[in-house]
């Protein structure tokens, strides 16, 4: 039963991670592979080209995505804490 409940809160904490950073992610990708086109349209071969639009977009999917972001973790978080009694009682 230890390994269960282990592989169960890990597996919630992989996913809440997964939601908090998966939005900028998506964003990053989506903006380098369009700058990256660009460039091979262009043959503009500049770095900055490619990091300053993406620095850009992230910060400002995090900066409208963060309150989502904090209400999922505080979820998490809270769920952890309100769980650990029945977590600790599993455990030999």
């Amino acid at each position: 039963m230890n390994e269960l409940v282990i592989v169960g809160i890990a597996r919630e904490a992989l996913k809440t991670a997964i939601y908090v950073a998966g939005p900028a992610l998506i964003v990053s990708m989506v903006v380098g592979l369009t700058i990256s086109i660009f460039q091979v349209v262009t043959s503009l071969q500049d770095q900055t080209v490619a990091f300053v639009p993406k620095v850009l977009a992230v910060m400002l999917v995090v900066v409208l995505s963060f309150p989502w972001m904090v209400r999922v973790m505080v979820q998490f978080t809270t769920r952890m804490f309100t769980e650990f009694n029945t977590v600790v009682r599993q455990l030999p």
